[in-house]
């Protein structure tokens, strides 16, 4: 996002850029940060989300540019942290770190999450307090901290289950200024059934409403006119197909290589001594994708500098997956993890609330400038990312 967007978007009515100490509850705005996984940016407009188009209209919006890989738990971090995965080392869903082994989803080994800040971590430095209800990396203690209030991932709870969870923290005392809330159904169903579907048009609308409740709970406790909502996804979904997979069996002999995960996009490496061979087979141009040598992957990409990203990389064409023989697809439905310039991956960005501008349309949003935004809304420093620099604070001060 360009300095001037974020001056557009920041009226800076109480936020500044200065660090404090802990303040009354009372009269004190409240930032809300919701991610809705999978949620394209176009699926605005199906007439499925009457809560979120009327907060886009009053609000900001706009198409917001994923990190790559444009999947989950990298996108998430990005979010928090202001940088890309290659940056702050969450580098996919699942990766090897060359001394802690290999990260999974589920893992909460603190050295695996260490290398960037989330905005909660320096929020309860700064002094203030908050509360994540899911969120990707939430569950771990960093630098000694961990948010005020937190709940460990349980897939089984429903998004008003999740509301009310949160509603329940803005009862207590110490009242959060920063929350987080995490839906993962639009994203669930995506999958399974494709992004132009009726199951997903059904998953819009329950979470539509679980929005709704949130604002009427908040407006039942005289929150809603001092709320900063900030509403956003982690990537897109295209459609696929049985009959739109690459064997990877087909490139390379399987003896040959570690496959460290497959689909839309492939993190492998080679088996000792057949990395010449392994090379030749795979490094070029596909008929359906492209791989690259960890020093090659384009700059556009941001990805290829920490140790933790593979030796090889590949991406498979938007509605196509690179998968071994051993993972057998054999029902049309939905993929994430392409190409972050792909119309196809283009998350959600809302902001809605007394110090955001109204009636903005977006252009060239990025998910590292989330981060700084939540700065200047909380009023604290946040640490330096990839979504500004020095000139642009100097813009954002007024």
């Amino acid at each position: 996002m360009s300095r001037a967007l974020i001056v557009c978007l920041t009226l800076l009515l109480a936020a500044c850029a200065t660090s404090r100490g802990p303040q009354p509850d009372i009269g004190r705005p409240l930032t809300v940060l919701i991610s809705i996984d999978g949620f394209r940016t176009d699926y605005l407009s199906r007439g499925d989300t009457p809560t979120l188009s009327a907060l886009a209209a009053e609000g900001a919006t706009g198409s917001m540019r994923p990190s790559y890989p444009s999947v989950t738990f990298p996108n998430h971090y990005t979010l928090v942290t202001g940088r890309h995965p290659d940056h702050h080392g969450i580098v996919g869903n699942s990766f090897i770190d060359p001394v802690l082994g290999r990260f999974t989803m589920a893992n909460k080994e603190p050295r695996f999450w260490d290398q960037a800040e989330p905005i909660w971590i320096t929020a309860e430095k700064a002094g203030l307090t908050t509360a994540t209800m899911f969120w990707p990396g939430s569950e771990t203690e960093l630098q000694g901290e961990r948010p005020t209030y937190w709940a460990p991932f349980d897939q089984a709870v429903t998004g008003d289950q999740r509301v009310d969870r949160l509603l329940g923290w803005l009862d207590a005392t110490p009242r959060p200024d920063l929350s987080t809330l995490y839906f993962d159904t639009v994203d669930t169903v995506g999958h399974s059934f494709g992004p132009d579907t009726p199951e997903v048009d059904r998953a819009l609308t329950d979470v539509d409403a679980s929005v709704a409740r949130l604002i009427a709970g908040l407006q039942a406790r005289g929150l809603w006119e001092r709320t900063h909502l900030i509403v956003v996804s982690d990537h897109g979904m295209a459609q696929t197909s049985p009959e739109r997979v690459t064997h990877l069996d087909d490139l390379v002999d399987p003896a040959f290589v570690q496959i460290i995960y497959s689909g839309s996009a492939v993190f492998l490496e080679p088996t000792a001594g057949r990395e010449d061979e392994v090379r030749r087979a795979l490094v070029r141009r596909h008929a359906h994708g492209e791989c690259w040598t960890r020093e090659t992957i384009p700059a556009r990409f941001v990805l290829g500098t920490n140790p933790r990203v593979p030796s090889i990389v590949c991406a498979a064409d938007v509605g196509w997956l690179f998968v071994p023989r051993t993972r057998t697809v054999t029902r049309v439905g939905g993929a994430h993890g392409y190409d972050n310039a792909a119309p196809e991956m283009q998350a959600l960005f809302i902001a809605h609330g007394p110090d955001i501008a109204r009636g903005v349309t977006l252009r060239d949003m990025d998910s590292v400038d989330v981060q700084p935004l939540l700065g200047r809304l909380l009023g604290i420093e946040v640490p330096p990312g990839d979504g500004r620099a020095e000139d642009g604070l100097a813009a954002m001060s007024r």
